[in-house]
């Protein structure tokens, strides 16, 4: 039996997930399985060729090659510390001498994250134009900024403009037209929408790290909310060419219908962001409706663990859709040219 995620400070006794930063810890812990298995228990058999690191952190394991004296591990030891029998494949056999609690990784994500983490903080320290590194290191460690190659970071850094504001302060303006996009350095905001004869709904609450204001910046269209300050803060924007130089052109990741369909047929779905009355009238096949104005409120619903292919009636809306939902891990597409991209034969795929 297992769950999903683990609390990132047991991770902390092992290694090598003690050399990560702490968000990169947190990123990592939602990967990361606990499971319980029984005495008598094979973990993995010698020779095995998978790509999983077990971690004892609770119970007795013994390991044995062939024709080799057995060794026993203990949780609390030293060497539990460590990965069960590290090297691929497996040199040894384990099996629980006693009913075992067990941390199981993959071995790729890990080594992608250690790498990411230890590569973004070279990054992040060679530049000076920030004096704040703790503060670009986290930024680079969230999901979607993990995709923005060095060189365009240290670019992206250096063309932030800092911008202190005070609670109640309005950032961005329902109705206006979008110039900057903005990160949270320190503070708290609240994204709303007004619409006419009732009071404003709230949508989203934002705390250090998080961004907004780029679902104009992507469409095009003015801004379809508000965003104003709880508490005094600090942001750091970044004007509209450089937000589309940098980032969109890094972080959005569009497929052709050929592409969709390969990944549809590994599970992949299809998710149409368009708003309820465009998807009645018709859409993709198998398809969820997730408009795009609902998607900070409905994100939380979607499983990390599977890719997402979005899609509207051209793209401008599924890339700000897409931009949002990578910026919280999620492993997503944009169908090129949306709907209207699609031949006349190809849209008997509609519902």
């Amino acid at each position: 039996m297992s769950k999903p995620s683990v609390d990132p400070a047991l991770l902390r006794d092992f290694v090598p997930f003690n050399a990560l930063a702490e968000s990169s810890l947190q990123d990592i812990a939602t990967q990361v399985e606990e499971i319980h298995l029984p005495k008598g228990s094979v973990i993995f058999r010698e020779g095995d060729d998978d790509t999983w690191l077990f971690f004892l952190v609770d119970g007795q394991v013994t390991t044995q090659q062939y024709d080799q004296p057995p060794s026993v591990i203990r949780s609390g030891s030293e060497e539990a510390r460590h990965a069960l029998s590290r090297t691929r494949p497996r040199a040894c056999s384990a099996v629980a001498d006693t009913p075992v609690r067990l941390l199981r990784v993959s071995e790729v994500q890990l080594e992608t994250c250690l790498g990411y983490d230890q590569a973004t903080a070279y990054e992040v320290f060679e530049y000076d134009g920030i004096e704040d590194p703790a503060w670009m290191m986290h930024i680079l460690s969230k999901p979607a900024f993990r995709k923005l190659p060095p060189a365009k970071a240290n670019a992206m850094f250096a063309r932030f403009e800092p911008v202190a504001r005070k609670a109640g302060d309005v950032i961005i303006h329902q109705g206006e037209a979008a110039e900057y996009y903005y990160l949270i350095r320190t503070g708290h905001a609240r994204v709303s929408r007004a619409a006419p004869g009732v009071p404003p709904q709230v949508l989203a609450e934002l705390g250090p790290g998080d961004g907004f204001g780029e679902e104009a910046l992507l469409t095009g269209d003015p801004r379809n909310a508000s965003v104003a300050m709880v508490t005094d803060g600090n942001l750091m924007r970044l004007a509209s060419k450089d937000f589309n130089d940098l980032l969109k052109t890094s972080l959005v990741r569009s497929v052709d219908l050929d592409q969709a369909k390969d990944l549809l047929q590994t599970g992949a779905l299809l998710v149409d962001v368009r708003l309820e009355d465009e998807y009645k009238q018709g859409t993709l096949r198998n398809s969820l409706n997730l408009p795009l104005y609902l998607l900070r409120l409905k994100a939380a619903s979607l499983d990390p663990r599977r890719k997402y292919i979005l899609f509207c009636q051209h793209d401008q809306r599924s890339s700000a859709a897409a931009f949002i939902l990578a910026q919280r891990g999620l492993d997503v597409y944009v169908l090129r040219g949306g709907l209207a991209g699609l031949k006349s034969g190809e849209e008997a795929h509609t519902q």
